[in-house]
Order: C-alpha cells, then sequence, then structure tokens
C-alpha cells in the first residue's frame, strides 16, 4: 500500500516539474519574441526571420537634365552669332509699275528667295487720270538683302519712303531650345519608366503624359523653324506707284481765244442736244402721249355725261315732291 502511495506521488512530481519546466520555456519565447531577440528552441535554434519589403515608389522625373541643358545652353548662347530678323520697307516712283513688279519677282527668284505676295490695281490720279499701282513682298537672304535693295531702287523715279528693321530675337531662340531640351529629357525618362511599368493604369498614366510632352515639343519646334526661317530670309515690302500720279495739277495760263473756242462748242453741243431733244420729242413723246390721251379724254366724257343725267333726274325728283306739298 505504502509502495503504491509512493509512485503515484512520484508520479505526480514528475509531471508537475514538467508542467513548471514547459510554462517557463512558453513564457520565455513569448518574451524573446517581444524584444527581437533569437532564443534556441530545443535542438532546432533559432527562429526563421521573416522581412517584410518596403513599398515600391513611384519615380519622379530628375530635373537634374534640364539645369544641366540649360547651363550649356547658356555658354553656347555667349558663343553664338545673334539672331536679327531683318525686314524692309519701300515705296518708289516708277514709270511702269506693272513691268517693274515682274522685275522684282525675277530678281527675288534670282537672289534664292520667292514672292510672298504681289497685286496690282488702277487708282486716281491727281489729274482725275487712272492709272497703275501695285505692291510687292518678297524675301531674299539676309546677306544679300544690302543687295536687293540696290537693285530695287535702281532706275527708280523718286524714292518717296524707305525703312529697315531689324530685331535680335537672341534670347528667345536660346530659351526656346533650352525648352525643347529639357521637354526632350522628359520624354525619355518617362519612355524609360513606362517600359519597366507592369500595371495597365500606371502604363497609361504615363502614356498621357509622353503625348502631352510630345505635343509640346511640336510647338517647340514650329516656333524655333519660324525663327531661324525668319532670320535667314528677310522680308521686303514695296509699293510701286506710277510716274503720271505724281503729276501736279498744272493749271495753263488763260486766253481770249481758248474762252471763244470753249463757248462755241459749248453752244454746238447745246443745239445738238436740243435738236436731239425736239426730234426725239415729236417721233417718240408726242405719239405716246396721243395714244395715251385718247382713252382718258373718252372716259372723261363718259364720265361728264353720266354724272349730268344723274343730276337731272335728282333736280326731277325734288321739282315733284315739292309740287306735292
Amino acid at each position: 500500500m505504502k509502495r503504491t502511495l509512493l509512485i503515484i506521488l512520484a508520479v505526480v512530481a514528475l509531471f508537475l516539474v514538467i508542467g513548471f519546466s514547459f510554462t517557463s520555456l512558453v513564457s520565455q519565447r513569448s518574451n524573446s519574441s517581444l524584444t527581437g531577440s533569437d532564443p534556441s528552441f530545443g535542438f532546432g535554434g533559432g527562429a526563421p526571420e521573416v522581412g517584410i519589403a518596403p513599398a515600391a515608389e513611384a519615380p519622379a522625373l530628375d530635373s537634374l537634365a534640364y539645369d544641366q541643358s540649360q547651363e550649356a545652353l547658356n555658354r553656347a548662347a555667349q558663343v553664338q552669332e545673334r539672331l536679327v530678323i531683318e525686314n524692309a520697307d519701300l515705296v518708289i516712283v516708277v514709270k511702269d509699275p506693272k513691268a517693274r513688279m515682274k522685275e522684282i519677282n525675277d530678281l527675288a527668284k534670282e537672289l534664292g528667295g520667292y514672292v510672298v505676295s504681289s497685286s496690282l490695281s488702277q487708282i486716281s490720279s491727281p489729274t482725275g487720270k487712272e492709272v497703275p499701282d501695285a505692291n510687292i513682298v518678297i524675301r531674299v537672304p539676309s546677306e544679300r538683302l544690302d543687295e536687293a535693295l540696290a537693285k530695287i531702287k535702281e532706275g527708280a523715279v523718286d524714292i518717296d519712303y524707305e525703312n529697315r528693321s531689324g530685331e535680335d530675337v537672341t534670347n528667345i531662340y536660346v530659351d526656346l531650345q533650352s525648352q525643347l531640351k529639357a521637354k526632350q529629357a522628359a520624354e525619355k525618362k518617362l519612355l524609360e519608366i513606362m517600359d519597366q511599368a507592369t500595371r495597365a493604369e500606371d502604363v497609361l498614366a504615363i502614356y498621357l503624359q509622353v503625348q502631352s510632352i510630345q505635343t509640346e515639343i511640336e510647338v517647340l519646334k514650329g516656333q524655333i523653324k519660324y525663327y531661324e526661317e525668319a532670320a535667314a530670309l528677310s522680308a521686303i515690302s514695296v509699293r510701286l506707284i506710277a510716274e503720271e500720279g505724281t503729276q501736279p495739277i498744272e493749271v495753263g495760263p488763260w486766253s481770249l481765244e481758248g474762252a471763244a473756242k470753249e463757248a462755241i462748242q459749248d453752244l454746238i453741243f447745246f443745239v445738238q442736244n436740243f435738236a436731239e431733244f425736239l426730234i426725239r420729242f415729236v417721233l417718240y413723246s408726242l405719239p405716246a402721249l396721243i395714244l395715251i390721251g385718247i382713252p382718258l379724254y373718252l372716259v372723261l366724257l363718259g364720265g361728264r355725261a353720266l354724272f349730268r343725267r344723274f343730276r337731272k333726274s335728282n333736280e326731277k325728283v325734288e321739282q315733284s315732291e315739292e309740287v306735292k306739298k
């Protein structure tokens, strides 16, 4: 009996020791997990470490490319030749505006330019005579502007007006190139990002940005081309006035003989016009009036007769009424 009781007590004590040992191990493991330590567990060593990958960040456009391109363009602008747009306006008097306009047309082609516009019209001179008046606008290489002006003025009767102007657009041109470089760098960066994107919404958003930047690039290229062509080709606007149109009105000396001749001539014109009036009146106007007047006269006679008859009948009725009274 005692032996059985001892065995039972020994088994209970063994279970108590195992329970306390397990409880202490569990508490140590929980504490180590909270403090980030790596305690050993049995014979397997430490628990495997689990890492969390950082969230992916959306790449941003680097402004370094713009700063570098801006600095490079500023250095280039210091050594670049000035970009100047030169134009000229002329008003010249010539003998034959039409022929002179044809010569200026041929001159523009000969110098490597072209005709922008041309027009020819008729205007009244101070003397009342119709004379030709022409306008032509041409473009020639800027380095041959002086040569073109000299040939246009060559052979002119007079030069009424001449104006030559120049506009320095170097700063504007350099700034446009700087913007173009920056936009092209941004386009390249966006295309690289679009190649690396995996989600459809990211690809679509980047594609829309690329389309917008490409539109701005084309606009900048058009502006740069305009300034390059305007600086390379100078515009010359020429108005051609006929020599007859500039002649003043001349008043000659008065003479008795001339006045008498004019009076006789006016009298002859009056007699001719009066004779034509009589002939036209007798042969056309008078017969027409007779044809119209005869029916009107007959209508007037008929109306008059009816009025008299109606008046007499009224008088008879009034007399009979008086007699009855």
